[in-house]
C-alpha cells in the first residue's frame, strides 16, 4: 500500500483502536514460535449427534448430487476462474493470474494484497474457506455414498499437511478462519454415520492440533473498531460453532462466553432496528445472517434470545425487500461470499435463506411464497429442537434508519423500484459502500430495467474497483466530474456525502445530499400507475452527468431524449431530461463504462445513458412501463 493509505486508514481510527492494532502488531512479532505450541484435549471425545434425522427434497438432493459430482471430477468455479485440478487440489496457487503464494513463510510476514508478489488473494482464499467439502460432505449425508466422504478426508489431510499453524497465507485473516473452522463442524455434521468420521476428527492428533489453533487465533487477534463489521462477526460465528461442537479442550468454556457474547453484541450493532444490516450492502446481508444461523443452531438454548431475535428480524427485512422473483436489491459491495455452503449451484440463495427463516422462526402473513426445495433448509430444520420459542407479532418492517424506501405498483406485472437516502456505508471507513446517494433501481417483473451494475471486483484491478462503485456507475447525478463521496482506497471512504429523507408515502419518495456541497442534490421518484418520474433538483453545482444504467437484457434505441427500451417480450419508454445531451454507451474501456457485473469477478457488457450539461432547471425524467 501506498504510505499515504495507511495515514489516510489512520486518521479513520479511534485512540482505542489504534492501542489495540499495536497491540496485535506487537503480539504477531511474538507469534512466531507458535506454530510449536502443543494443545491440550480432553481424553473422552464425542460430537454431538443430529436430533432429527434430515429429511431432504428430492430436487434439492438432485442438484447437490450433481454438483457433488462434478467436484468429484475436480471441476468448480470460482469468481468467474474455471478450475479443473480440485482432484488434489494446490491450496495456494491463483490459476487467475498462474502465480503461487509461499506456503512456508511467517504468516504475518506475506505481502498477500500485493497480486503481482502472490496472486489473486481472493482465488487462493476461496478453495480453503472449504465450502466445497461441505457440498461433499452433504452428498455423503444425503446418499451414504463412501466416496464423497473419502474425498473429504483427503482433501482436509492435505491442507492440514500444506498449512501448519502461522504459515503461508491462510492465516493471515480472521474471517477465512473463521468461516473455515464452520465449515469443519459441518463436514463432521454431515459426516456422522460415517465410520471414518471419528479417525478424521476427534481421533486424530492433527484435526485436534488445527481447531484448537485456529480458536486460539481467533481469540487473538479479533477484528476491532473499523473493521468490527461482518468480518468480526465471521469470527465469533466460527469461535463459536467449534467450540460448542469441537468441545474438547481446557479453553472452550471460555472461548464459547467469549464468542456468545460477540456474536450477541456485534449482530445488534451490525444490523439497523428494522433488521437491515447496516454495511447496506445487501450481499452482507446475506452472508452475517448465514453465519449467525449456522452458528446459533451450534449454541442453541445457550445463545440470549437477543440474538435469536435479530436473526429472525434479517430474515423479515429479507422478506420484506425481495421482488417478485424473490430477488433482493443490489446494493454496495458484493463478492459472492456464503457462510455456509451445503447446495448444488442453481439453488437461489434468497430463497433458501427465507425458506430456512420459515423453518426456524415462522413466515410472516406479508412473506412472499417461493419454493423450499433446497438441501440446507432441510438441514437446519433437522436442528429446529435448538431454537427458543419467540413472540410471534411482528410487523412488515419499514427502512427509514436505513434509509430505504421500496415502491411497489397495485396491479399488473410487478413494478418494483428501490430508492436510496441512506447513511454511506458502515463505521468511518464504510469499506463495502459505493457513492450511490439518491440511487435508484427498477424492475419489471422480476426483470432489471435500471440496474445497479454490482460490483465485479476488489483487489488487482483499480480502475474497474474505481468505476463501480462510483456515482458515475449508479442511476444517479455526478456534478463536476467527481464522486459525491470521497475514495481513500478500495475499502476506505474519506468523506461521505450526507442523505436525508424528505417524504415518503406509498407512491412517492423525496430526499437529498450534501456530497457536492455547498450545491444540494434532490430528487422525487413517484410511481402512478405504470409509470415512474424522477425529477432531479441541483442548488448551485458545476457540470453535470445523469446516468441510467440498463439491465442486461434489455436494448435501447435513443432518439435525441428519448429512449425505446426492449426486453423479451416486452417494451418500454424512457423520455430523458431535455436539458441534457444524451449519449449510449456499452463495453467501453478507457475509461469504463457500460457494464454490468452478474457476480463476483465477471462482468458483461449492458447499455448506460449519460445526460452531460449544465442543470436549468428541474431535469425530469419519465419511464412509463408495460
Amino acid at each position: 500500500m501506498d504510505p499515504s493509505w495507511y495515514l489516510r486508514r489512520l486518521s479513520a481510527m479511534g485512540p482505542a483502536e489504534i492501542a489495540g492494532r499495536v497491540g496485535d502488531v506487537v503480539r504477531k512479532q511474538r507469534w512466531r514460535g507458535e506454530s510449536q505450541r502443543q494443545p491440550t484435549w480432553a481424553a473422552t471425545r464425542t460430537f454431538p449427534a443430529w436430533p432429527a434425522e434430515p429429511e431432504v427434497p428430492a430436487t434439492g438432493r438432485e442438484r447437490l448430487v450433481a454438483a457433488a459430482d462434478r467436484l468429484m471430477d475436480g471441476h468448480a468455479e470460482y469468481f468467474g476462474v474455471a478450475r479443473d485440478d480440485l482432484v488434489a487440489p494446490d491450496w495456494a496457487f491463483d490459476p487467475k493470474t498462474g502465480r503461487r503464494a509461499p506456503g512456508d513463510r511467517y504468516s504475518f510476514e506475506i505481502p498477500y494484497r500485493d497480486e503481482n508478489a502472490i496472486g489473486d488473494i481472493k482465488q487462493i482464499w476461496e478453495p480453503s474457506r472449504h465450502q466445497h467439502l461441505t457440498v461433499l460432505a452433504a452428498a455423503y449425508q444425503v446418499t451414504g455414498d463412501d466416496r464423497y466422504a473419502h474425498r473429504v478426508a483427503d482433501h482436509l489431510k492435505s491442507w492440514w499437511a500444506a498449512n501448519p499453524p502461522m504459515r503461508g497465507v491462510h492465516w493471515l485473516s480472521g474471517i477465512e478462519l473463521g468461516i473455515r473452522l464452520l465449515s469443519w463442524v459441518w463436514v463432521r455434521r454431515l459426516l456422522d454415520g460415517w465410520p471414518g468420521a471419528p479417525g478424521l476428527f476427534e481421533d486424530n492428533p492433527e484435526a485436534l492440533r488445527q481447531i484448537w489453533h485456529h480458536q486460539r487465533w481467533l481469540a487473538a487477534f479479533p477484528s476491532r473498531g473499523t473493521s468490527a463489521n461482518n468480518h468480526v462477526l465471521a469470527e465469533a460465528a466460527g469461535q463459536l460453532a467449534a467450540s460448542c461442537a469441537f468441545d474438547w479442550y481446557p479453553e472452550s468454556t471460555g472461548w464459547r462466553s467469549a464468542a456468545i457474547r460477540s456474536l450477541d453484541s456485534h449482530l445488534r450493532a451490525n444490523t439497523f432496528t428494522s433488521g437491515l444490516n447496516r454495511e447496506l450492502a445487501t450481499e452482507y446481508h446475506g452472508l452475517v445472517l448465514e453465519l449467525g444461523l449456522a452458528a446459533a443452531l451450534e449454541a442453541g438454548p445457550r445463545l440470549p434470545r437477543s440474538t435469536w431475535l435479530e436473526l429472525r428480524a434479517m430474515c423479515d427485512a429479507l422478506a420484506a425487500i425481495v421482488d417478485c422473483a424473490g430477488r433482493p436489491p443490489r446494493q454496495g459491495d458484493a463478492d459472492d461470499g456464503f457462510g455456509l455452503i451445503v447446495d448444488g449451484p442453481p439453488t437461489d440463495r434468497w430463497h433458501s435463506l427465507l425458506a430456512t427463516g420459515d423453518a426456524l422462526f415462522g413466515r410472516a402473513e406479508w412473506w412472499p411464497k417461493l419454493p423450499d426445495d433446497d438441501v440446507r433448509t432441510a438441514l437446519f430444520a433437522a436442528l429446529r429442537s435448538r431454537v427458543p420459542q419467540l413472540d410471534n407479532s411482528r410487523e412488515r418492517p419499514v427502512f427509514s434508519d436505513a434509509g430505504m424506501t421500496i415502491l411497489r405498483s397495485d396491479n399488473g406485472p410487478e413494478i418494483w423500484c428501490r430508492c436510496d437516502s441512506g447513511p454511506h456505508g458502515f463505521l468511518a471507513i464504510a469499506a463495502h459502500a459505493h457513492a450511490d446517494a439518491l440511487s435508484i433501481e427498477v424492475r419489471h417483473d422480476g426483470v432489471d430495467i435500471l440496474a445497479d451494475p454490482g460490483t465485479y471486483c476488489y483487489h488487482g484491478e483499480p480502475e474497474w474497483r474505481a468505476y463501480f462503485r462510483s456515482t458515475l456507475g449508479h442511476n444517479t447525478l455526478q456534478l463536476g466530474g467527481v464522486d459525491q463521496s470521497t475514495s481513500g482506497g478500495p475499502f476506505l471512504w474519506t468523506r461521505h456525502a450526507n442523505s436525508r429523507t424528505l417524504a415518503v408515502t406509498p407512491t412517492q419518495w423525496q430526499a437529498e445530499h450534501d456530497g457536492y456541497a455547498p450545491a444540494l442534490h434532490r430528487r422525487t421518484v413517484e410511481l402512478s400507475g405504470r409509470t415512474l418520474t424522477v425529477v432531479d433538483e441541483v442548488t448551485g453545482g458545476g457540470p453535470a452527468k445523469l446516468a441510467f444504467h440498463l439491465g442486461p437484457l434489455l436494448s435501447a434505441e435513443l432518439d435525441g431524449n428519448t429512449a425505446q427500451l426492449t426486453w423479451p417480450g416486452r417494451t418500454a419508454t424512457l423520455e430523458l431530461p431535455p436539458q441534457l445531451g444524451w449519449t449510449a454507451h456499452r463495453g467501453e474501456t478507457n475509461p469504463p463504462l457500460g457494464w454490468y457485473s452478474p457476480g463476483f469477478g465477471r462482468r458483461e457488457p449492458a447499455t448506460t445513458l449519460v445526460g452531460s450539461g449544465p442543470v436549468t432547471g428541474p431535469l425530469t425524467t419519465v419511464l412509463r412501463l408495460p
